[in-house]
């Protein structure tokens, strides 16, 4: 279910007490409220972009940005040498709770693998 006029274009339009550690005219990045890790940020485009299906190629320079803020906001929170993980999920059985696209950077800590390798030798 894709919904448009989610909290994330609030945050952007700064309609909402959110502090954004960084926007500018493609993307904006704040600290997640339900933090699953140390160190847990999103990264949206300011534009309502539903899901990773609905990326075009209009769409591109947005898209790379995401990647670029994150590789910034890592050295500002001092985790760009000790490392951290992005995540981005598409739709419901991935775990996609708000329909506006965004990437997780997560970090502070050891982070564990994604999946199991007994889970991984059972997908081969």
């Amino acid at each position: 279910m894709k919904k448009h006029n989610t909290i994330f274009e609030q945050i952007i339009q700064k309609k909402t007490a959110t502090q954004l550690l960084y926007q500018d005219n493609l993307v904006s990045a704040f600290y997640d409220i339900h933090p699953q890790a140390p160190i847990h940020v999103l990264i949206v485009p300011n534009i309502p972009i539903p899901t990773v299906n609905d990326i075009t190629p209009y769409h591109e320079k947005t898209i790379g940005r995401l990647f670029t803020v994150a590789a910034k906001i890592a050295v500002k929170l001092k985790i760009n040498e000790s490392g951290y993980r992005l995540i981005v999920n598409c739709n419901n059985d991935a775990g996609q709770e708000i329909y506006h696209l965004h990437m997780h950077l997560l970090g502070g800590k050891t982070l564990g693998p994604l999946i199991s390798n007994s889970t991984i030798t059972n997908l081969m």
